[in-house]
C-alpha cells in the first residue's frame, strides 16, 4: 500500500488502515461491542418499581432530565445502569483535588511512575465505590421508595445493590475502553448517552415547528444557527494552539558538528478539553443528589433544597456558578496536564531555550503566564458556549433541547475529536511501521 508521508493521514488512509490494521480494526471492534453492552444494560430494569408513576412524576425536573442525558435514559428507564459513569466522574474530581492538597498523594502520582498512579487509580475506584452507594441510597430513598410496588425492608438495599453494582460495572467497561479499545472511556460512554437522546430530542422539536406554525419555525432556526456557530467555534477553540518557538544550540558529537534547531512547544488554548465541562456540571448536580440523601426534614436539608432549587438549568444562579466552576477546573486542568517548572527544566537539561528569555526561573515566569492567559481565554469561551444557547433557549421558547444544551454539544464535539485524533495516532504508528518492514 502506497501511504502519504504527510503528517495528517486523510481520510482514505484513515478508513483502509481501520478496515485492513488488525490491531486498530481489533480495538474499533472492542470499543464498539462494548458501547453497545452498556446500551442494552440501561434497559435491563430495576425490580419492584412502578415505571409508570415515575416517568410522569420527573418528567418536569430539569435536574433529573439533565442527569437522564448523562445516563443514556437510564434514569427515565430506571435500568440498572441508572448511575451509569457519573460516580467514578464524582470519584475523579475528589481524587483530583485531594492530590493536589495532600503531599503523598502527589509524590505519588509524579514521582512513583506507572506504579503509582495505578495506586492512584485504585483508590479512585474504591472512592467511586463509596459514591456510588451514596447516590444510589439518595435515590432509592428520596426519590424511588414511594413509588415501590411492595414496601418491604429489603426494597432499599436490593435497590441499592443494584444501582451500585450497574455503576461499578460502567466503570470497569470505561476503564476496558481506555485499555483496548479506543479514546477516553468515560467521555466515550457520555458521548453514545447524549447521541442516544438525539432522535428523541429531534422528533420533539420537529413536532413543535409542526403544531407551532410559523413563529414556532423562526424560533426553531434561530436556535439551529446558534447551535451551528457554537459547533464551528468549538472546533476552533479545541484545535486552537499557542507555538512558543524553541531554538536547540549548537552540539558536536565526535567530529560531527549539529548547528542550531528551531522548533516549537504547542500550548493548547484549552488544555482540559472536554473535562473542565464534564465536572463542572457533576458539581452542579451534588445538591440536588445530597437533598435527595437526608430528605425534607432537618434545617440543613431545607438549605440543600434551596441551593438545588437555586442551581436549576436556565436561572442566573445557574449561569454564574457554571461559569465560574468552569474557570476553576479550567486552570486546575491545566495545571495538571503542563507544569511550567518541569518543562523549563527540561529544556534546560536539553540544551534548549525560548528565544529572547533565559533558562531556569524566567523561563517558567515566561511559560507561566503565557498558560495563564491561554487558560483564561479558554475558560471564557467554555463558558460563553456553556451559557449563550440556554439564554436563547429561553429567548425563543423553545424547550426541547432542554438538558441537551452547549454543554452537551461541547462534549460530543470534544470527544469526537479527540477520538478522532486518537485514531489518527495510530494510523500514524502503523505507517512508519509499513516504513520499515519496507
Amino acid at each position: 500500500m502506497v501511504v502519504s508521508r504527510e503528517k495528517t493521514p486523510t481520510a482514505q488512509e484513515t478508513f483502509l488502515q481501520m478496515a485492513q490494521a488488525a490491531g486498530l480494526r481489533g480495538r474499533l471492534l472492542i470499543t464498539i461491542g462494548l458501547l453497545i453492552l452498556i446500551r442494552f444494560g440501561i434497559f435491563i430494569p430495576i425490580p419492584g418499581i412502578d415505571r409508570a408513576k415515575f416517568v410522569s412524576a420527573i418528567s418536569n425536573n430539569q435536574v433529573l432530565g439533565f442527569l437522564d442525558i448523562f445516563t443514556g435514559g437510564g434514569i427515565s428507564t430506571l435500568g440498572i445502569f441508572a448511575l451509569g459513569i457519573l460516580p467514578f466522574i464524582n470519584a475523579s474530581i475528589i481524587m483530583q483535588l485531594l492530590t493536589a492538597a495532600i503531599p503523598s498523594l502527589e509524590d505519588l502520582q509524579k514521582n512513583e511512575g506507572e506504579a503509582g498512579r495505578r495506586k492512584i487509580s485504585q483508590i479512585t475506584r474504591y472512592v467511586a465505590a463509596g459514591w456510588a452507594v451514596i447516590q444510589s441510597t439518595a435515590i432509592t430513598v428520596g426519590l424511588l421508595r414511594e413509588y415501590a410496588l411492595t414496601d418491604t425492608i429489603w426494597f432499599v438495599p436490593e435497590t441499592v445493590l443494584a444501582l451500585t453494582a450497574g455503576s461499578m460495572f460502567v466503570m470497569w467497561v470505561s476503564e476496558l475502553i481506555t485499555e483496548r479499545g479506543i479514546g477516553n472511556g468515560a467521555s466515550l460512554l457520555i458521548f453514545v448517552n447524549i447521541v442516544a437522546s438525539l432522535p428523541r430530542t429531534l422528533g420533539q422539536t420537529i413536532d413543535y415547528a409542526q403544531t407551532g406554525g410559523r413563529q414556532a419555525v423562526a424560533q426553531v432556526v434561530i436556535l439551529l444557527l446558534v447551535f451551528l456557530v457554537m459547533i464551528v467555534g468549538i472546533v476552533f477553540v479545541q484545535e486552537g494552539t499557542r507555538r512558543i518557538p524553541i531554538i536547540s544550540a549548537r552540539r558536536q558529537v565526535g567530529r560531527k558538528l549539529y548547528r542550531e534547531r528551531t522548533s516549537y512547544l504547542p500550548l493548547r488554548l484549552n488544555q482540559g478539553g472536554v473535562m473542565p465541562i464534564i465536572f463542572a456540571s457533576a458539581v452542579l448536580i451534588l445538591p440536588q443528589s445530597l437533598a435527595g440523601f437526608f430528605g425534607d426534614e432537618g434545617q440543613f436539608s431545607q438549605i440543600l433544597i434551596q441551593v438545588a432549587n437555586a442551581l436549576r438549568p436556565g436561572t442566573w444562579v445557574y449561569v454564574g456558578v457554571y461559569s465560574l466552576l468552569i474557570l476553576f477546573f479550567s486552570y486546575f486542568y491545566a495545571s495538571l496536564i503542563v507544569n511550567p517548572e518541569d518543562v523549563s527544566k527540561n529544556l534546560k537539561k536539553m540544551g534548549s531555550s525560548i528565544p529572547g528569555i533565559r533558562p531556569g526561573e524566567k523561563t517558567k515566569e515566561y511559560l507561566e503566564g503565557v498558560l495563564n492567559r491561554l487558560t483564561f481565554l479558554g475558560a471564557i469561551f467554555l463558558s460563553f458556549v456553556a451559557t449563550v444557547p440556554t439564554l436563547v433557549e429561553g429567548a425563543t421558547g423553545v424547550t426541547t433541547f432542554r438538558g441537551l444544551g452547549a454543554t452537551s454539544l461541547l462534549i460530543l464535539v470534544g470527544v469526537a475529536i479527540d477520538t478522532a485524533k486518537q485514531i489518527q495516532t495510530y494510523v500514524i504508528s502503523q505507517r512508519y511501521e509499513g516504513m520499515i518492514k519496507q
